[in-house]
């Protein structure tokens, strides 16, 4: 059986252009000779759709489009799409679902069974599940129709499952000869690695082949990586797609295929594709076209910065330099030489006047104290310069801070956590170090060298560093990423070598930043757990560690 695997990057809730994007691939499918199409999980709504799926308009709309548009184009190729539809006895009565059309009709519909409700999904609040696993027969075949978290469910794989179902299981001892799973997994480093191991072993122990189709792009703050593949049934890679991108590819499931090479390994050049995914996509499904950063020199705004121009092309990306009485003088020099090293626009909008104002009303005439307000002023003035700009000029403004100080409080609110994007919000320091010495790898001398060289700075008085406040980022994003993403105790992390003492201040810092993060902007997930719809902590709380 020849399938085509049909990658595609959806917008939510964009039925007409999803179905338009899906029309294309059909057409393309056909022409290769494939007698099935196969598209990612809830292809036509886009993933995640969230509470659109509870508008009873959008849904009808959603089931009319299939109808009349992906319908017909079934008469000589079949097509499988997911969508949501009504069904199941009890609220929410919808269902996510995979359909099956061949000649012009609905053949076979498959609702999943096991809906996650962890870190960034929420399925258990929209849908109902399957109540049966059934394969479909497709043109003499039978078809084991899986979605998404219907394969995650292997208990010999993990030791433990959160489910007492395995819809796998089931289809294989129903007679299913070919798995299909159509998915929308979001991306976070070490996800491929993750998935290919999960299914390699799922394979091995159904002895069936198996065709896995992802979704691809950016959803607010989600990406999602593609990189759909074909296996034989013996856990060997027959075809595998591109990474961050859409494609199409289709595979003959019948033939002996021979193994193809393996996906790359991770690293931070796929966290760099992802970003730029990421903003391109955030750009392109909201309507916004150009990008205002502020660039103050440091190695934060600079990574941003780099990532805006190649997602959106430099002509579309506008830098500000706002420098104050504290700004020295190679950070000024270093974002005018990045700036024009990267070909965009670049103005110097010192803030030094509005903050000596600032200061004689706000002191009453008394000279600065240099204490935290006055730090915290300047980061604001610098946020509504910016602002302005971005109305003025219709541009999104792209915040600038990383994981470590989002975790910890080492940003201020409407200063420099303003914007429609927090584009490095969940990339750690050490990790914006390591993507932008590999930026330069490819193209040398981009990102100038004092940029990556300087002690951590934000320059809001007399020869401040980061460290002044903080641990050293070798030490503290360890212990971020332990008991953040890894839900470790003090006692664990302690134990890896840290200093318990240390290791307590930090969780207290994270723990009372928590009202900075609520009021971030969007954070693009590159981790196995941001700050966001990924970790939601509450914010008036009585614990201490």
């Amino acid at each position: 059986m020849r399938i085509a695997m049909a990658q595609i990057d959806p917008t939510v809730a964009d039925l007409a252009g999803n179905a338009s994007l899906m029309l294309q691939a059909v057409d393309q499918a056909r022409t290769a000779g494939a007698e099935l199409v196969v598209f990612p999980e809830m292809s036509l709504l886009g993933y995640p759709p969230r509470d659109m799926v509870l508008l009873p308009e959008f849904i009808a709309q959603a089931e009319q489009v299939l109808q009349e548009r992906l319908l017909p184009a079934s008469a000589s190729i079949g097509i499988l799409v997911g969508t949501v539809l009504p069904g199941g006895r009890y609220k929410p009565h919808l269902q996510n679902a995979a359909v099956l059309m061949d000649g012009g009709k609905i053949i076979h519909v498959q609702a999943k069974s096991l809906l996650p409700t962890y870190d960034v999904f929420d399925e258990a609040r929209y849908f109902v599940p399957a109540e049966s696993c059934v394969p479909a027969t497709f043109r003499g075949r039978r078809l084991g129709i899986t979605i998404c978290e219907d394969l995650w469910n292997d208990k010999s794989f993990w030791g433990d499952v959160r489910y007492g179902r395995d819809p796998v299981a089931q289809l294989t001892e129903q007679g299913a000869e070919i798995v299909i799973n159509i998915s929308a997994s979001p991306w976070h480093l070490g996800k491929q690695r993750e998935r290919l191991e999960m299914v390699t072993a799922r394979v091995k122990a159904c002895h069936l082949p198996l065709v896995y189709v992802n979704q691809v792009g950016g959803n607010d703050d989600l990406i999602f990586d593609g990189a759909s593949f074909a296996m034989n049934a013996g856990g060997q890679l027959i075809a595998r797609m591109a990474s961050f991108r859409p494609d199409l590819a289709v595979v003959d499931m019948a033939d002996a295929a021979p193994p193809v090479a393996p996906f790359a390994p991770e690293g931070v050049d796929m966290v760099y594709q992802a970003l730029v995914l990421g903003i391109r996509d955030y750009f392109a499904k909201t309507g916004h076209t150009e990008a205002i950063i502020g660039l103050s020199g440091g190695v934060d705004s600079a990574l941003v910065a780099v990532l805006a121009a190649d997602a959106l092309g430099p002509d579309r990306v506008t830098c500000v330099s706002m420098p104050s009485r504290y700004s020295s003088e190679h950070s000024k020099s270093d974002a005018a030489e990045l700036a024009a090293n990267l070909g965009v626009r670049y103005e110097s909008r010192p803030i030094e006047r509005a903050f000596a104002t600032m200061l004689a009303e706000f002191n009453g005439g008394e000279i600065a104290r240099g204490d935290l307000a006055e730090e915290n002023l300047q980061a604001r003035l610098r946020g509504c310069t910016l602002m302005f700009f971005s109305n003025r000029k219709g541009s999104l403004l792209l915040a600038t801070g990383n994981k470590s100080e989002l975790a910890v409080g080492y940003s201020t609110l409407y200063g420099d956590m303003c914007g429609g994007l927090e584009v490095i919000g969940d990339v750690p320091k050490t990790m914006v170090y390591e993507i932008c010495r590999y930026i330069n790898s490819t193209r040398p001398g981009l990102i100038p060298e004092n940029i990556l060289t300087k002690a951590p700075s934000a320059e809001l008085r007399p020869n401040q560093k980061d460290s002044d406040s903080l641990p050293e980022y070798e030490l503290l994003d360890p212990i971020l990423k332990a008991y953040v993403e890894e839900d470790r105790t003090v006692a664990e992390i302690a134990a890896m070598g840290y200093d318990e003492a240390l290791v307590r201040r930090v969780i207290t810092m994270v723990e009372r930043a928590e009202y900075k993060r609520r009021q971030a902007p969007p954070i693009l997930r590159v981790t196995s757990r941001h700050f966001g719809s990924g970790r939601r902590m509450p914010i008036a709380k009585r614990w201490t560690v």
